[in-house]
C-alpha cells in the first residue's frame, strides 16, 4: 500500500515537472515572436513554426517506429484540438503580441487558469467555492486594467491586441478540454503530431492572406522560428500534453502563474519594455485571483 501511494506521488511529480517545463517554455515565446517579427508577420510565423515542428515530430515517430493510425473518433478529436490548440490560439496570440506589448501579453496570459476554471463549470458543471469565484472574478477584472480599462493608455490597436489575448484564452481552455479525452489512449508524440499537422494545414491558407508582406528573412529571424518550432512548440506541447494525463485541466493551467513572471523579466531585459502602473496592478490582481481560482479542495482520506 505504501509503495503504491509513493509511486502515485512520483508520478503526480513527474506530471507537474512535464507541464511547469512546457509552461517556461511558452514563457520564452512572447519575447521569441517579437523578434521574429522583423521578417515574418503573424500568421506566416504560425505556419512556418508549425511547419517546422510537423516535420520534427514525423522524425521522431520514424526513428521510434511509433506511426499509429488512431480510431476515426479519436483522429478527429486530435484534430479538433489541434485547430484549437495550434492554428485558432496561435493565429489569435500572434495578432494579439504584434499589437500589443510582450510584458502585456504575458500578464494576460497569467488569467488563463480562472478563465478555464470559469468554462469548466459553465460546460461540465464543475462546483466553484465562493474562494474559486472570488478569484475569478479578481483574475476577470487584473485583466480588464491590463487590456486598458483604467483608460486605454496604450492606445487603440493594443486594446484590440489585448482582447485578442483574451480570447486566445478562452480557445486554449477548450483544447485542453479536448485533449484531456486522447492523452490516456495514444503516445505524447502520437498526439502531438496529429495535432500539429491538423493545425499546421490548416495555418497554410491563412499565411497566404499575408503573402504580400513576405520578405527575405535575416539570421536572428530563422533561429527564432526554429526555436519557436523545436522548444515552444514540439517540446512544450510534448511536456504540456504528458502533464494533462495526471492533472485536471485547472490544475495544469495554474502553472501559468509563472509565465508573467519570466516573461516580463525577459520583455523587460531583451526587449527593454517598461510595465505601467496599470499593468503592476492589473498583474498582481490577476496572480492572486489565479491562485485563488485554482485552489482544490482536499478529499477526505476514507
Amino acid at each position: 500500500m505504501l509503495d503504491t501511494q509513493t509511486g502515485i506521488r512520483h508520478a503526480r511529480t513527474l506530471y507537474l515537472i512535464a507541464a511547469l517545463i512546457a509552461i517556461l517554455l511558452w514563457s520564452t515565446s512572447f519575447v521569441g515572436t517579437k523578434i521574429a517579427y522583423a521578417s515574418f508577420p503573424p500568421l506566416t510565423l504560425g505556419a512556418a513554426r508549425f511547419a517546422i515542428a510537423s516535420v520534427i515530430l514525423g522524425g521522431i515517430m520514424l526513428l521510434q517506429r511509433e506511426f499509429t493510425l488512431p480510431a476515426p473518433k479519436d483522429l478527429g478529436m486530435m484534430a479538433l484540438s489541434g485547430l484549437l490548440g495550434t492554428t485558432m490560439y496561435f493565429a489569435l496570440e500572434n495578432i494579439g503580441v504584434e499589437m500589443t506589448t510582450a510584458s502585456s501579453a504575458a500578464l494576460i496570459v497569467a488569467s488563463y487558469p480562472a478563465i478555464t476554471a470559469l468554462l469548466e463549470f459553465l460546460f461540465y458543471r464543475t462546483k466553484i467555492s465562493w474562494m474559486r469565484g472570488i478569484g475569478i472574478a479578481m483574475a476577470m477584472f487584473g485583466v480588464y486594467r491590463i487590456s486598458g480599462g483604467s483608460g486605454g493608455e496604450g492606445g487603440e490597436h493594443e486594446f484590440i491586441g489585448n482582447l485578442l489575448l483574451i480570447a486566445a484564452g478562452g480557445v486554449f481552455a477548450v483544447y485542453n478540454f479536448a485533449t484531456r479525452k486522447v492523452v490516456g489512449r495514444y503516445s505524447m508524440v502520437t498526439v502531438s503530431f496529429y495535432q500539429t499537422i491538423a493545425g499546421t494545414i490548416a495555418f497554410i491558407p491563412l499565411a497566404l492572406i499575408e503573402k504580400d508582406k513576405w520578405q527575405m528573412p535575416t539570421t536572428e529571424s530563422v533561429w527564432m522560428l526554429m526555436y519557436l518550432g523545436l522548444f515552444c512548440s514540439v517540446a512544450a506541447f510534448m511536456l504540456y500534453n504528458y502533464g494533462l494525463r495526471g492533472l485536471t485541466a485547472g490544475t495544469a493551467m495554474a502553472l501559468m502563474n509563472l509565465v508573467p513572471i519570466f516573461g516580463v523579466a525577459l520583455s523587460i531585459t531583451v526587449l527593454g519594455e517598461t510595465l505601467r502602473p496599470g499593468d503592476w496592478i492589473g498583474g498582481s490582481i490577476v496572480i492572486l485571483g489565479v491562485i485563488l481560482s485554482v485552489r482544490e479542495k482536499k478529499k477526505p482520506a476514507h
